[in-house]
């Protein structure tokens, strides 16, 4: 059993150092892609602060299909270059999204949620999934979270 216990004074450097370090002993030698993405997004929604919803979305053919999250149900399919969502799916780079009532075409899911960041996944130039985080929060992101979840992103290359 794994015990990891958020620390809210934490700097967000040494947060995503720990969130890391927890990914890839959850998902180390584990080839089932699916529980992989169920504890890495257990993990966010558990040590991230101010977030409402965590998880993925797999690119399934030509669109994103839910995936393992935590959170309020969410839409279970996002055409590409759709919502926030579909435009990381679309041009493969992460939207980091302050005001996601501002973004155009942005679908939504929870309307409590104010900030949202997605990061693509990508293995062998494809988009293979994405990681959707949402925060009732506006501004609840900044350019520390997104490297963070980028670092993550590649980490998990081959394991989702």
């Amino acid at each position: 059993m794994f015990d990891f216990t958020p620390n809210p004074d934490q700097p967000k450097s040494e947060l995503y150092e720990d969130i890391l370090s927890a990914a890839r002993a959850l998902t180390e030698g584990e080839p089932d892609k699916i529980a992989n993405m169920a504890n890495i997004a257990a993990l966010l929604y558990q040590l991230m602060p101010d977030l409402n919803w965590a998880g993925f979305y797999r690119m399934v053919k030509d669109e994103l299909v839910l995936g393992p999250f935590c959170g309020k149900p969410a839409c279970i399919r996002i055409p590409v270059g759709r919502g926030v969502c579909g435009a990381a799916a679309e041009t493969g780079e992460s939207q980091l999204v302050p005001d996601v009532h501002a973004f155009p075409g942005h679908i939504a899911c929870d309307a409590q949620s104010r900030s949202e960041l997605v990061v693509p996944v990508i293995e062998k130039d494809r988009v293979v999934a994405v990681i959707d985080l949402d925060s009732p929060s506006p501004g609840r992101f900044d350019a520390e979270d997104k490297n963070g979840i980028e670092a993550l992103a590649s980490m998990l290359i081959g394991r989702i």
